[in-house]
């Protein structure tokens, strides 16, 4: 979509929403077993606070598909949210092994990651599948958080934005959102998943303020962009002091009930 100089300047322009909480959203891959993620958000729901001094903030929990309805029920009543760690690109069908996004609805579900490195990479999901499975994931309003991110060598060749816009740009195509909270996106560099080495706050900043532009003109909206990769509770503060950073995606230390409820 090409906007007219004016409109660009003024979309771009425009200060997220004051009322728009931090998103902070625990993913918790398929390293606890059934029991252990029970344990986990009961443990999670005790200590996770309802605000933080600095401000309100929105809590996702994304467990394993066998933990996520025992989860879900752990969840009700309280102001911690339920997510997923995928769905399939259509409601039903013949998708071995996939679950429906109309499922996953009915189950509470508000959020569920799509495109996650680790399924680009084991998986071999492509664009064109994440494509399809945040349009699915939309029409049965689910919030779809695109997880997009480059690699070490694409850093170190200064080809980052480029292939970030690109990742955006084939992830994006012909998705349609009526409000700005609608879809989220989560900045994951592979360099820095799981290493312990994070970028430093100030890069984050940077590569978020991009992604928040270029998603704004592929989407008409300015929707939120996370930072995930090496989050801790001795980092986190620093990450959501951050304009664009509007919230995290949290793997391993999301594991552990004390560690997470410190970066809340």
């Amino acid at each position: 979509m090409i906007l007219p100089p004016a409109s660009k300047k003024r979309l771009l322009g425009r200060r997220p929403k004051n009322n728009m909480k931090k998103l902070i959203i625990a993913n918790w891959k398929m390293q606890r077993g059934y029991r252990e993620s029970l344990s986990l958000a009961k443990e999670l729901v005790k200590k996770l606070p309802k605000k933080t001094p600095n401000g309100a903030r929105e809590i996702v929990l994304c467990p394993d598909y066998l933990s996520l309805s025992a989860v879900g029920d752990i969840l009700k009543k309280t102001t911690l949210k339920l997510g997923a760690q995928d769905s399939a690109p259509a409601d039903k069908g013949a998708y071995t092994g996939e679950v429906s996004p109309a499922e996953l609805k009915k189950l509470g579900v508000k959020y569920v990651i799509l495109g996650h490195s680790e399924r680009r990479r084991h998986l071999r999901e492509e664009s064109l599948l994440i494509n399809a499975k945040i349009k699915a994931a939309l029409a049965r309003k689910l919030i779809p958080v695109l997880c997009v991110g480059e690699n070490l060598s694409q850093k170190e060749g200064g080809l980052a934005k480029k292939f970030l816009n690109e990742e955006l740009r084939q992830a994006l195509k012909g998705v349609k959102i009526k409000t700005a909270a609608d879809l989220v996106i989560a900045y994951e560099p592979l360099w820095a998943i799981g290493t312990g080495q994070p970028i430093i706050p100030l890069e984050a900043e940077i590569i978020n303020r991009f992604l928040t532009e270029r998603a704004a003109m592929i989407l008409s909206k300015k929707v939120r962009v996370l930072y995930g990769g090496s989050v801790d509770a001795t980092n986190a503060g620093e990450f959501l002091k951050q304009k664009h950073v509007a919230g995290l995606l949290v793997g391993g230390a999301s594991l552990r009930a004390a560690e997470f409820s410190k970066i809340n």
